[in-house]
């Protein structure tokens, strides 16, 4: 081998390809914003859009699987190197991954014109090259993540289900968006549950505030986990029943004593800890309001989904995506002016979604606010994070 072959086989592929989050945040992030403002146009009928789907299942199957599978993608990347102490996949393998769920992303986008199958096998295939990597590391390494990987397969399964009804081959045509939309709530909660009293814990003790710290998971924290999947269980399945009311009304209020034993007021004056609370507390104000929509109709279920999906899913992925970025990338953990704009915008644009039906101006005047700030929360990130995760962080070479 020659010296210079030698020396292109060793030099490390460049920053973009160290890792996947690099590009899918970025991905997920771009995605998020076009598939907001494409379907808040079809819905005010400025355009058609070119998929098979029903607009408003492409809409929430985009930002279910599309964009919370890119920031799943991601948050793996980043997040199994550190469980198992294996060396991050990076180059050629990532390049891969990032374009087959972007391909994905256009076939399904363009199914109108492209057979759907090529879009569904495309989706489910990069969720499942997903669920074989993490299975790769996770047992290389004898791991304890392992029910993580349980997650993964019931999601792709989910994507799977929610491509079929599309094409007329399931009679609930929703099974398969419930189903998805409740593994992602119960992987906010579990993953949580973790990071937000540990990352409060640890910025209350550097401050030297040694009172009134978080407390840590225990056995009440597992009953309220084991609730919460039991009540988004029954809604995935029978989600006009009373049993699954009643379960999610029990789980919701559960989640907020679970959130009142974080601490999170100690922690106001780092937003970047702070927003992790404001995110999660989305969670047990959607659950109460999705079991309170179910008896009774005159609350609209849509404002319950979005307090779920617009404030707790993309509250949270914004808040663990900021930080992951600044953490991985050398950046210093210190939420920035732009950052908190970055919250700010999310949290307002989900709270004017939730409550546009009850406000004294027109639905789609509020509905198109409320996209607005949401959707710019998503540029900002991409603006202002996107270049962090491309390029080499200040004094460092790639």
């Amino acid at each position: 081998m020659s010296r210079g072959a030698a020396f292109a086989k060793d030099r490390p592929p460049p920053v973009w390809l160290q890792g996947a989050f690099r590009l899918l945040f970025a991905g997920g992030a771009l995605w998020a914003s076009i598939v907001v403002t494409l379907w808040v146009g079809a819905l005010a009928g400025r355009w058609t859009l070119p998929t098979a789907m029903e607009p408003l299942a492409w809409h929430q199957h985009e930002m279910l699987f599309g964009y919370l599978g890119a920031v799943i993608g991601g948050f793996l990347s980043a997040a199994i190197p550190n469980w198992t102490g294996r060396q991050p996949v990076a180059g050629w393998p990532v390049a891969a991954a990032v374009g087959l769920w972007f391909a994905a992303r256009l076939a399904i986008l363009c199914s109108a014109h492209v057979p759907p199958i090529v879009g569904a096998a495309l989706d489910v295939g990069f969720l499942l090259l997903l669920l074989a990597y993490a299975a790769r590391q996770i047992f290389a390494s004898g791991n304890r993540n392992k029910p993580i990987l349980i997650v993964l397969a019931l999601f792709a399964l989910a994507s799977a289900l929610d491509h079929a009804a599309a094409m007329g081959a399931l009679a609930d045509p929703a099974l398969g968006m419930r189903l998805g939309f409740a593994l992602v709530l119960l992987l906010i909660a579990l993953i949580s549950g973790r990071i937000i009293p540990a990352f409060t814990r640890n910025w209350m003790m550097r401050q030297g505030l040694g009172e009134g710290l978080p407390t840590m998971a225990n056995r009440f924290d597992m009953a309220v986990m084991a609730a919460t999947a039991l009540a988004l269980g029954v809604w995935a399945i029978a989600p006009l029943g009373v049993a699954a009311a009643v379960l999610l009304l029990v789980a919701g209020g559960l989640q907020a004593v679970r959130l009142t034993r974080w601490s999170g007021l100690r922690a106001v004056r780092d937003p970047l800890v702070f927003v992790l609370h404001v995110s999660y507390a989305w969670l047990p104000v959607g659950l109460l309001l999705l079991g309170a929509a179910i008896l009774n109709p005159v609350l609209p279920v849509s404002s319950a989904m979005h307090a779920l999906a617009a404030g707790a899913m993309a509250g949270m992925t914004l808040a663990v995506m900021t930080r992951a970025t600044r953490g991985h990338t050398g950046r210093p953990l210190e939420a920035d002016g732009v950052t908190v704009v970055i919250y700010l915008l999310v949290h307002i644009g989900a709270l004017l979604r939730v409550t546009a039906p009850w406000l004294p101006v027109d639905y789609m005047l509020a509905m198109r606010i409320a996209g607005g700030l949401w959707s710019g929360a998503f540029i900002l990130f991409l603006l202002v994070y996107g270049p962090m995760a491309l390029r080499p962080a200040p004094g460092r070479s790639a």
